[in-house]
C-alpha cells in the first residue's frame, strides 16, 4: 500500500545517549521511516530523520550496540518539528546527560512535538519540558521520577500520555505505540494501519491501553500457566469450561481448581471473566463495533450478558466506556471473590 505524500516534510530528531534502550530508539525510528517508505515516489516523504547526540559520533546503546549520530550543536539553526528521547540507562539510577537536558530546555519550545520513551522522561523533566504535566514512563520507574519531579503528575498505568505538545510513553514497545499514534496525527488513519501492518504490529493500541494486561499480570504471579493464560487470550470467543482448562493443564478438575486459585489468587472461571471483560473494554474505546458484535468476540454470549457482567465488575453500563484505561485499573483492582467454578 502506498500513502499519500503529506504537505511538508516533517523533521523527526531522535535524541541517545550512553546506555540508551536500543529498542527506544529502533521503534520509533522503523515507524516513521516506514511511513516514509510507504510514501515512496512522493516529491515531500513524510518525515526527514536524524539521530543525535550530545557530542555526536558513536553513542553505545545497553545492548552494547553503538549507533552513529549527529552532534546536537548542528542542529542549533535547523527546524525541528518532532523531538523525542529515547530511555535507558547502564544502573539502578537514571544518569542524567546534563547537556543533552541544557540543549533541550533551549530548543524544545520551537518544536512542535516533544516526546520522550521509558525513562527518557527523566531527560524532559530535567530540561523543564513536563513542569505541571501529566506524564508516563515504564512502571519500573514511575516512583523514582514522581520523587526526582513531585511538579510532575506520573501515571504509570497507560502506555503514553499525550499531554498538550508534550506526549510521553511506557518502556520499549510501548516507544511503537506512540509512535504510530504521532504518525496517525499527521497522517490520518488508514496512514497508520498501513504502517503498522507493514512492520507487523498486531495491533495498534491506543495510549490508554494499560501496561499490564490481566494475562500478563497472572503470568507474573504463576508462570506454571503462562502457556494456559496464553492459550486463553486468544480462545476468549469460543466456550470454556473449567473442565476444558483443566484437561488443558493435564490434571483433575479438583487439583486444577485448587492448585490455580492457590497460586493465581482467583478461580479459573473469575480469571476467564477478567480476560473477557478486559478484552470487551478495549474494542468499547476503540469504538466501530456494535454491542452485539463485542459481546459475540469476548465470549460473552449477547449484548444483555455483556451488560450486566459490566454492572456487576466495573458498576457501570459498556456505554460508559470511552477510555479503556480507568476501567482497566479497576478492573485489575477488584475484589477477588468470584463466579462459582
Amino acid at each position: 500500500m502506498t500513502l499519500q505524500p503529506g504537505a511538508t516534510t516533517r523533521h523527526v530528531v531522535l535524541l541517545v545517549y550512553d546506555g540508551f534502550n536500543l529498542l527506544d530508539l529502533s521503534g520509533p525510528l522503523q515507524t516513521f521511516a516506514t511511513a516514509n517508505r510507504l510514501a515512496a515516489g512522493s516529491d515531500t516523504p513524510p518525515y526527514r530523520i536524524t539521530v543525535a547526540s550530545a557530542h555526536g559520533g558513536l553513542v553505545s546503546s545497553g545492548a552494547d550496540l553503538a549507533v552513529d549520530t549527529q552532534p546536537v550543536a548542528l542542529l542549533d539553526e535547523v527546524p525541528i518539528d518532532t523531538l523525542l528521547v529515547a530511555g535507558g540507562c547502564r544502573g539502578d539510577e537514571f544518569d542524567h546527560p546534563v547537556e543533552l537536558e541544557h540543549w533541550i530546555a533551549r530548543h524544545a519550545p520551537r518544536a512542535r512535538r516533544v516526546c520522550s520513551v521509558c525513562s527518557g522522561a527523566f531527560v524532559l523533566a530535567g530540561a523543564g519540558v513536563l513542569r505541571g504535566r501529566r506524564v508516563a514512563t515504564h512502571w519500573a520507574w514511575a516512583k523514582p521520577l514522581q520523587a526526582a519531579y513531585p511538579s510532575i503528575a506520573v501515571d504509570a498505568a497507560p502506555l503514553f500520555v499525550r499531554d498538550g505538545a508534550v506526549c510521553t510513553s511506557a518502556g520499549v514497545t510501548a516507544g511503537i505505540d506512540m509512535s504510530l499514534a504521532l504518525v496517525e496525527e499527521d497522517l490520518g488513519h488508514a496512514h497508520a494501519m498501513a504502517v503498522a501492518a507493514y512492520i507487523v504490529v498486531f495491533l495498534r493500541r491506543g495510549g490508554g491501553q494499560a501496561q499490564f494486561s490481566e494475562p500478563l499480570k497472572a503470568q507474573r504471579r504463576a508462570s506454571d500457566f503462562t502457556s494456559l493464560h496464553a492459550w486463553m487470550a486468544g480462545h476468549l470467543a469460543e466456550s470454556i469450561t473449567v473442565d476444558d482448562l483443566a484437561d488443558r493443564a493435564q490434571m483433575s478438575r479438583r487439583s486444577f481448581a485448587r492448585t490455580y486459585r492457590a497460586k493465581v489468587g482467583c478461580t479459573p472461571a473469575r480469571m476467564l471473566e477478567t480476560m473477557r471483560v478486559e478484552a470487551a473494554c478495549r474494542q468499547l474505546a476503540s469504538g466501530g463495533h456494535s454491542l452485539k458484535a463485542i459481546a459475540a468476540q469476548c465470549g460473552l454470549r449477547d449484548a444483555q450478558a455483556l451488560r450486566r457482567v459490566f454492572l456487576r465488575r466495573l458498576g457501570v453500563l459498556p456505554s460508559a466506556v470511552t477510555d479503556a484505561a480507568p476501567f482497566l485499573e479497576r478492573l485489575g483492582s477488584s475484589a477477588l471473590p468470584s463466579p462459582g467454578a
